[in-house]
């Protein structure tokens, strides 16, 4: 009975262990641009959104260009690299999104 009661609180522990790290997808700051116009990507035509990680550019599935504002406005996507807070994975040379959030520019101060 004692064995059986250890492996059962094991098991417990260890299916917690697991369920939180699932739970809590890895949050990082990335470059946000058009792929194309900014990152120099080919196999796509037309802009899409890309974010490069680790200095290697990778587009976007699960929100797109145009979610963002205008592309080609002077702080768009195709006219500035950006910065982004974004969650998910590489898959297939893809970066899967799970959350995409656009931060704020940083403007210049006048005097």
């Amino acid at each position: 009975m004692k064995n059986i009661l250890t492996l059962f609180l094991i098991t417990v522990a260890f299916s917690a262990s697991a369920q939180e790290k699932k739970e809590k997808p890895k949050t990082q700051v990335v470059e946000a641009s058009c792929g194309q116009c900014q990152f120099g990507m080919t196999d796509k035509k037309g802009c899409d959104l890309a974010v490069r990680i680790d200095g290697k550019p990778y587009f976007v599935e699960g929100t797109s260009i145009d979610q963002h504002g205008d592309a080609h406005a002077h702080d768009g996507f195709c006219n500035a690299i950006r910065k982004a807070e974004v969650s998910g994975e590489i898959v297939d040379n893809k970066f899967k999104a799970t959350s995409f959030v656009l931060l704020e520019t940083q403007r210049a101060e006048k005097k």
